[in-house]
């Protein structure tokens, strides 16, 4: 990293990462919560000129909830990075307004803190920082630049770890990606990694070299209008999964392919899953799949900050167009009745985003899911370890479950299952395979010191178990 790449916030492009693009929607503003019977409004950019030194909001309660709203959702996505409570506590204290461009805003304060890790030479750290700058998402001339400056510290970081940056053109748009694994002659299982509404792809791209030493050919992106993707989120945005799928074909082998889909991602996939016979297992933790599109009583809890960024992402104007919108995302029946393959599902008791009622429809619906439930909020960012041993040891036995289980053909009416080719990577029933600090078995359970004995697999045919299994 030189000093030439970033200066005070704003970055150089060092090569093949692109500038922000022109015409990118400005200006993320804090809109205080509506009161009772109103609608609340999509956020709009400030009437300001370029000299207007920008006045912190008198602190009245509804700009510390919204304050605190936004540090309590990035303490989790600080959590999911690495970054720890201590790292976190000693910055919060110097944030005292979210104001575009005010030196003690949200952005500026991590930005300068990334800067800092920058200069040093800490890619990887810095990177993180300007992921939390740009939270929740780079609507703001500040938060875009550390969107910029997120790509270009990564972009340091991997050159020399095995990852791959790939930038695909899409009839609506752009998708970058990174990846490893990717072969032209050894083609291996896909697995594409997806975070939710307000999470880049660098935030888990640091994974990819591993999950390649599993035998994957993975790749890294973001959902429809977060981070580099210039696409719209519509009702029609799993497609954007077999658009990557026919994309990577020569290069990876897309007819055994599962994805991790974090959150709002994991929606796309259970629902894209439905129609492509090429996902051969879908893995996330809190996806939405009826109830928070459409149920009026729990819509009201939903955070602000939530809704802001789907109104951001989706186009709305404001909270009833955005539920018009979500209304025509609900995985219905028909749907769900075509998700013949394994699921595994992660669920937080405490959840404040995603309604109970999901685990209960997907319990109901799905013949070959599994749960796995942690008392924490949206993400379960206390349980971070815990949860992705469990979707690595889930992902793991899904693939071996898909050799035992049998054929997963093309789309016809109640087959779902196609064979799996020869020369597919093999995981053997009681293998140990590293993952971190811990060992993943093809069960999925984990060990911190050596391996953990498999224990059946009950879930290798196509079944509907009634209540669905939870580990």
């Amino acid at each position: 990293m030189t000093t030439a790449s970033i200066v005070l916030g704003r970055a150089a492009p060092p090569g093949d990462i692109p500038p922000s693009r022109p015409g990118a929607r400005p200006s993320y503003e804090r809109t205080a919560p509506p009161a009772a019977g109103t609608t609340r409004k999509a956020p709009s950019p400030p009437a300001a000129s370029p000299r207007h030194r920008p006045r912190i909001p008198e602190e009245t309660e509804n700009t510390m909830d919204h304050l605190g709203e936004l540090k309590e959702f990035a303490r989790l996505h600080a959590r999911g990075q690495g970054i720890s409570e201590r790292q976190v506590a000693a910055v919060l204290p110097r944030i005292t307004n979210d104001v575009p461009g005010h030196p003690s805003s949200w952005a500026r304060v991590w930005t300068a803190e990334a800067d800092r890790l920058a200069f040093e030479g800490r890619s990887l750290d810095a990177c993180r920082r300007y992921a939390l700058a740009r939270f929740p998402y780079h609507g703001d001339d500040v938060r875009r630049r550390a969107q910029d400056n997120c790509v270009r510290t990564f972009d340091d970081w991997r050159r020399r770890r095995g990852v791959e940056r790939m930038v695909l053109d899409h009839p609506d748009g752009t998708v970058a990606c990174w990846t490893s694994g990717l072969d032209t002659r050894r083609r291996r299982p896909l697995l594409l990694i997806m975070g939710g509404i307000v999470s880049v792809k660098e935030q888990w791209a640091p994974l990819l070299p591993r999950l390649a030493r599993l035998g994957y050919a993975a790749v890294a992106t973001e959902m429809p209008g977060v981070g580099e993707n210039t696409l719209r989120y519509h009702a029609d945005s799993w497609r954007l999964l077999p658009f990557l799928m026919d994309r990577l074909a020569d290069r990876a082998r897309v007819s055994d392919t599962s994805v991790l889909g974090l959150s709002f991602s994991g929606h796309l996939a259970l629902r894209a899953a439905a129609d492509d016979p090429r996902i051969r297992s879908v893995h996330t933790v809190g996806a939405p799949v009826a109830g928070f599109f459409t149920d009026p009583v729990w819509w009201p809890r939903v955070p602000e900050i939530t809704v802001e960024t789907l109104c951001r992402l989706t186009g709305a104007a404001d909270d009833n167009e955005l539920r018009a919108l979500l209304a025509d995302f609900v995985l219905g029946p028909d749907v769900l009745d075509a998700v013949d393959i394994p699921v595994g599902y992660v669920v937080s008791s405490r959840d404040e985003i995603i309604p109970p009622t999901e685990r209960q429809l997907l319990g109901s619906a799905l013949p070959r899911v599994r749960f796995k439930e942690f008392d924490d909020v949206h993400g379960s960012p206390a349980h971070l370890g815990a949860m992705r041993k469990w979707l690595i040891g889930s992902l793991l036995r899904a693939r071996l479950t898909n050799r035992v289980g049998g054929r997963r053909t093309l789309p016809t009416a109640g087959a779902r299952r196609s064979p799996v080719e020869p020369g597919a990577v093999a995981v053997t029933p009681g293998a140990t395979v590293p993952f971190g600090a811990a060992s993943v078995t093809a069960s999925g359970a984990t060990s911190p010191s050596g391996p953990v004995a498999a224990a059946g697999f009950a879930d290798a045919g196509s079944r509907r178990p009634h209540p669905a299994p939870a580990d």
